[in-house]
């Protein structure tokens, strides 16, 4: 649980930032190598894919129009890239306005995410998310 607004936003920032440093260093790295980098450090000990195994390829598929091909990798991919996308133009409107809505929303949304109704789908979703990796062997 993040209690900073500030907190929340500098973590936010630098995720993004990361996730747009990896995405495009994963895009060049397939393009011309045909060869993605792969950190996933649960399959590397388990070979078994993690849940969110090929949110990356999912995020560059989705970039280059690629759809259906993005959904079939990982739908988590989806959620990830709409993320990098809201968050960083969330936390300069509220700096600019000198709000906390995201703060706000991402405090109402980790309490209502500790009720069973809410938490036991979401972790389904995630659990059918992960036997459809294994099962694609991604």
């Amino acid at each position: 649980m993040v209690n900073n607004r500030n907190r929340l936003y500098s973590l936010l920032l630098i995720a993004c930032i990361a996730g747009y440093i990896w995405t495009f260093l994963n895009m060049h790295e397939t393009h011309n190598a045909h060869l993605p980098m792969q950190v996933c450090m649960f399959k590397y000990v388990t070979d078994i894919p993690c849940p969110s195994c090929g949110a990356t390829r999912s995020i560059i598929a989705a970039l280059t129009g690629h759809y259906l091909t993005a959904l079939t990798i990982n739908p988590i991919g989806f959620i990830i890239a709409l993320i990098m996308l809201c968050a960083p133009l969330w936390v300069i409107v509220d700096l600019l306005r000198g709000s906390s809505s995201l703060f706000n929303f991402y405090r109402k949304m980790e309490l209502r995410l500790q009720k069973p109704q809410y938490s036991i789908p979401m972790v389904a979703l995630v659990l059918i998310n992960w036997v459809w990796n294994i099962n694609k062997g991604l």
